[in-house]
């Protein structure tokens, strides 16, 4: 970022372009924390409305909620929410097959070696099993069981309603002094020395300055993309779906504690149990499946009632150049989008927001900031990118775009993650990055992409010690396991919606 580029002074009034899920959770986040140094004002438009997807999530929110000293069952009671400690993948290999990546910890390995050493090499040696038995949040996901009462505890995210979580953070944020607007923005004007945003004015003529605005206009991205022209990089090359038809279904059955996530010939369906109805969705890529095809698939294979007719989302996988530029920052869908597989748009924007408010520019637009904030912010997305593509690209299915996949050319990032899993069975990770270890091992495993030899450190335990160290991580799971109810029964004791949360539909149970 050239030092021109940079506003000078003060960052005292903030304004937020936007809700939707973006908008509240940064609204939430400054008001929470800086509630006292800053002007913060959201606009936003019920006419223009939201995606209205985006109901899944991965466990760091639970960290994003206590900072925002948020109570988990009055949480779930509003946003109707179910828990989540698994995504069940059916289909991706091979039509028929199903493996599970779950949230937590899987075994229990050395600090030089990861415990999937040590289970690769007892199937080598005959003990049989599946790295699954020895995470708690599989065996249990295996039984659609639930509880916050075992040791070891289970690692988990949620399901929810996004339009009730927007409502329930926009509560949250307007007790903290946010001041929100309702309106259509008209024209962003800018400063004629540096061609920053100075002003938004609506329709009705209101003006709104600022010094900084975060712009979580979604896909269009008002002020990031056609004000200030900040570029886009584009990803279609690895991840062909570009569109989906979300719908909502009744629930004929309790909720199971993971997303389903089932691949078709041209892309994927998710499945998203809440307490009163499912969030369904079919991704697909265009050039292998029309809108009206994929609209009558979906409404096919949900196997529920439908509660509201299906809605198209088009949409365009990759990243702005730069997530802050000059005095804008862009959150959620404005800022990039991965497609929703792994459920990580929530997490993305929850970790950008995070990310602004440990760099605030208080003090005025540091290039070093700015620059920093860039370069975290593109890292993080190509890790996740990176994951995403793992799952299109190692399938056996023979389709025409799975076997595009198959064949495709990878980035360098990803390609050499794989060499090192196909040579010596090792599965890296940053240290800051989302997935870890344990979820590259499930999906690898799951996806077919055969290991390299185990770690030398497990080899060299003796065949008594493997079976023993095997024992004694499965045992406490599987009793952990048998004590657990049933997720709907612990929901009914301990998060159960009310009917006034979602409207006159009963509750089912």
């Amino acid at each position: 970022m050239d030092a021109t580029d940079t506003p000078k002074g003060p960052v005292r009034k903030v304004v937020i372009a936007g809700g939707g899920t973006a908008g509240w959770l940064a609204a939430c986040a400054l008001s929470h924390q800086f509630r006292e140094r800053l002007e913060i004002t959201l606009v936003e438009s019920e006419q223009i409305g939201t995606v209205g997807v985006g109901e899944s999530t991965v466990p760091p929110i639970r960290t994003f909620h206590r900072f925002l000293q948020i109570d988990e069952q009055e949480f779930l009671r509003a946003v109707a929410g179910t828990f989540k400690l698994s995504i069940s993948f059916e289909n991706w290999r091979r039509p028929g097959e199903r493996y599970i990546h779950p949230f937590g910890i899987t075994g229990q390995g050395t600090w030089a070696t990861a415990f999937h050493h040590f289970w690769l090499d007892s199937i080598r040696r005959g003990m049989p099993s599946e790295l699954g038995d020895f995470c708690l949040e599989t065996v249990a996901s295996r039984g659609d069981r639930f509880s916050l009462q075992t040791k070891p505890q289970v690692n988990y995210a949620y399901h929810f309603d996004a339009s009730l979580y927007a409502k329930f953070l926009r509560r949250i944020a307007e007790r903290h002094g946010l001041r929100r607007l309702e309106g259509k923005i008209r024209e962003v004007r800018q400063h004629a020395h540096d061609g920053s945003v100075s002003a938004l004015v609506l329709e009705d003529g209101t003006v709104l300055e600022g010094d900084l605005f975060i712009d979580c206009t979604g896909f269009r991205g008002l002020l990031i993309e056609q004000t200030l022209e900040t570029g886009y990089e584009d990803w279609n090359e690895w991840l062909p779906s570009d569109r989906a038809v979300a719908v909502q279904t009744e629930s004929v059955g309790p909720p199971v504690p993971y997303t389903r996530a089932i691949a078709h010939e041209a892309g994927w369906r998710w499945h998203i149990p809440l307490q009163h109805r499912v969030g369904c969705g079919l991704v697909f890529s265009s050039r292998h499946m029309s809108d009206d095809e994929a609209r009558a698939k979906l409404l096919r294979d949900v196997g529920a009632p439908a509660i509201r007719e299906p809605w198209l989302v088009p949409f365009r996988t990759g990243r702005r150049l730069k997530a802050w530029n000059r005095n804008v920052v862009a959150l959620g869908l404005a800022s990039g989008f991965i497609e929703p597989l792994e459920s990580t748009s929530i997490h993305l924007a929850i970790s950008a927001v995070v990310r602004l408010v440990q760099l605030f520019p208080f003090d005025g637009m540091a290039s070093s900031l700015v620059d920093l904030y860039n370069d975290v912010s593109r890292a993080e997305m190509e890790h996740v990118r990176d994951f995403i593509i793992l799952h299109y690209h190692a399938t056996q299915r023979e389709e025409p775009m799975w076997k595009a996949c198959r064949e495709m050319a990878l980035p360098d990032s990803l390609e050499i993650r794989l060499r090192a899993w196909r040579e010596r069975a090792h599965a890296w990770q940053d240290p800051d990055e989302l997935f870890r270890v344990d979820s590259w091992t499930h999906v690898l495993l799951g996806q077919g992409v055969q290991p390299g030899p185990a770690h030398p450190l497990a080899r060299a335990l003796g065949d008594d010690g493997l079976r023993s160290l095997l024992a004694s991580i499965r045992r406490p799971i599987d009793q952990a396991v048998a004590t657990m109810p049933s997720q709907q029964a612990f929901i009914d004791g301990y998060c159960r919606a009310s009917a006034e949360v979602w409207g006159a539909r009963p509750v089912p149970g």
